[in-house]
């Protein structure tokens, strides 16, 4: 099917790019101070592995001139893949079912996933001395994160459904894997909510949002591997 292979195409990059973005921002932070201007010294980081030791938040790498450059720009362009990608994988799901029962709810929390990620990317490194805005920012994020996974376990929920009819069109592995990553970031997701909602523990926080982030986009290379490349 040709949305099959459009949806191949597009996940791959959805992966890619924010990986490539994020890197890119923590690279920079890290190794060409010369780039940073010197009034933004305080962006200047050492040399950190974040996904292990959380010294350094995403935020903090990607908010500031010129690594804004390279993030907002990746986000905003990994938000229209998101959103291609969700109604598209809404025309697979109907070509084996038209009126499933999760599809609208997959479409849902998909493409809203998509715009709370815009909308992050639009507010980040834009700074007031309020809290309400503050939180404003974090709800956002939040709301991304809970969306995405969301959408990601209904879709694969909905895959599992009808699995017997996609033995032509997926490697069920894949799909299995799908089922057990999605289900480790709900229960981390779960377990994690006191932790983030409770003052202190900042390197662990942070070390969470660089892992946790990771495993969400892993999800999309996944979907590459899952579907077969198949001609008809």
């Amino acid at each position: 099917m040709e949305r099959v292979k459009n949806v191949k195409s597009i996940s791959i990059w959805i992966f890619i790019i924010p990986f490539l973005a994020i890197n890119a921002c923590l690279f920079l932070s890290t190794n060409l101070h010369s780039l940073i201007p010197d009034e933004l010294h305080q962006y200047r980081i050492p040399n950190t592995f974040p996904y292990f030791d959380g010294a350094v938040s995403i935020s903090r790498t990607a908010r500031y001139f010129p690594a804004y450059l390279i993030f907002k720009p990746a986000m905003f362009f990994t938000s229209f893949l998101l959103i291609r990608y969700w109604l598209l994988n809404k025309e697979i799901i109907q070509s084996f079912e038209k009126n499933h029962k999760h599809l609208n709810k997959v479409v849902f929390f998909g493409i809203s996933s998509a715009v709370a990620l815009t909308t992050h990317s639009i507010f980040l490194g834009i700074s007031f001395d309020n809290d309400l805005y503050k939180l404003f920012r974090r709800v956002i994020m939040l709301t991304f994160i809970i969306f995405e996974v969301v959408a990601q376990a209904y879709l694969v929920a909905t895959l599992y459904s009808f699995k017997d009819k996609l033995d032509r069109f997926i490697n069920k592995k894949y799909l299995k894997i799908k089922l057990f990553l999605v289900s480790t970031l709900a229960i981390v997701a779960i377990i994690s909510i006191p932790l983030i909602s409770l003052p202190g523990n900042k390197f662990l926080k942070h070390a969470l949002e660089w892992d946790y982030f990771l495993g969400v986009i892993i999800f999309y290379l996944l979907t590459f591997f899952m579907w077969k490349n198949k001609k008809n």
